[in-house]
């Protein structure tokens, strides 16, 4: 991951960072982000580019290099432009909509499933698609993921109709049905 680690991350004019010791907080026009880091490594803000450091070329600290400056630059993306994952609901009579800021699904259960947004996520039912399209929206790449997944579980696509929920342009693989007497 050692080649991850050494691109700098550029930031965008509106972006400021404030590094302390072990925290990094990203501001900008979408909101605010900050993350503790391990001490380890080094974060300086140089020529208007964020660079990570790492003490030794240790496989351990290659890894942290890595996964430090992937985490930085995730947050920089998510507080300038955000994240969206959209979902796809596919199957007769299974329809979300939107109920106020909360998330209406009607997946085939007993009962409708409502999800409600937690902090900075919003959700968004777009009017053409008669509610098979979900877009789930935020700042923070790991929370947009997470709360997907979440909806996604309530009823995963299935590979003989193709029924379920699913990630847009996600690829199911169908299975045949039965053979039958002959």
């Amino acid at each position: 991951m050692s080649r991850i680690g050494k691109q700098p991350i550029p930031l965008p004019d509106k972006v400021t960072v404030q590094i302390d010791k072990t925290s990094v907080t990203v501001k900008g026009p979408k909101g605010q982000l900050s993350q503790d880091f391990n001490p380890e490594m080094t974060i300086r803000q140089d020529n208007g580019s964020l660079i990570v450091e790492r003490p030794s070329d240790l496989r351990h600290h290659k890894a942290l290099h890595g996964l430090t400056r992937a985490l930085l630059a995730n947050m920089v993306i998510g507080v300038s432009d955000g994240y969206r994952k959209t979902l796809e609901i596919q199957g007769v009579g299974y329809q979300a909509a939107l109920q106020g800021k909360n998330l209406q699904l009607r997946l085939g259960h007993s009962h409708e499933i409502v999800v409600e947004p937690p902090g900075d996520i919003s959700f968004d039912v777009p009017q053409e698609s008669r509610g098979s399209i979900i877009h789930v929206d935020g700042i923070d790449k790991q929370v947009v993921g997470q709360i997907a997944a979440e909806i996604r579980g309530w009823r995963p696509p299935e590979p003989y109709k193709g029924k379920g929920v699913r990630y847009l342009g996600e690829y199911v693989r169908r299975k045949a049905g039965k053979a039958g007497k002959k």
